[in-house]
């Protein structure tokens, strides 16, 4: 098995085998499976917080604000388009983020 600097050295180098890439989407599926688990139980323990209905909670070496927060935003290009802006002065104003990967993990299905 291949560990972590092993890993950090071969992007480096872009070197990968068969084995490195299935060894990696393994992992990162363990790994994702993980972070599951944590957030349902971070899940858990906020709704208890929030349950509770205090502001402020103190745990013997943390302390939890309980805050509640409302966000709003403002769709600028249905205001545009109703003011009849034109698609030229929208797109003018429209920015486009920088691309991204995105990697989908799923159970393979095997087959005996």
């Amino acid at each position: 098995m291949t560990n972590l600097r092993d890993f950090n050295q071969m992007i480096n180098a872009e070197i990968f085998t068969p084995d490195d890439l299935t060894y990696a989407v393994d992992t990162l599926a363990d790994i994702r499976a993980q972070i599951a688990e944590l957030k349902a139980r971070e899940d858990t323990f906020k709704a208890v917080l929030i349950a509770a209905g205090h502001a402020a909670v103190d745990g013997t070496t943390h302390r939890a604000a309980v805050i509640q927060e409302q966000r709003t935003s403002t769709d600028w290009q249905a205001i545009a388009t109703k003011l009849n802006a034109s698609r030229q002065l929208i797109t003018a104003h429209t920015s486009t983020g920088e691309p991204f990967y995105k990697i989908r993990i799923s159970a393979r299905k095997v087959t005996s």
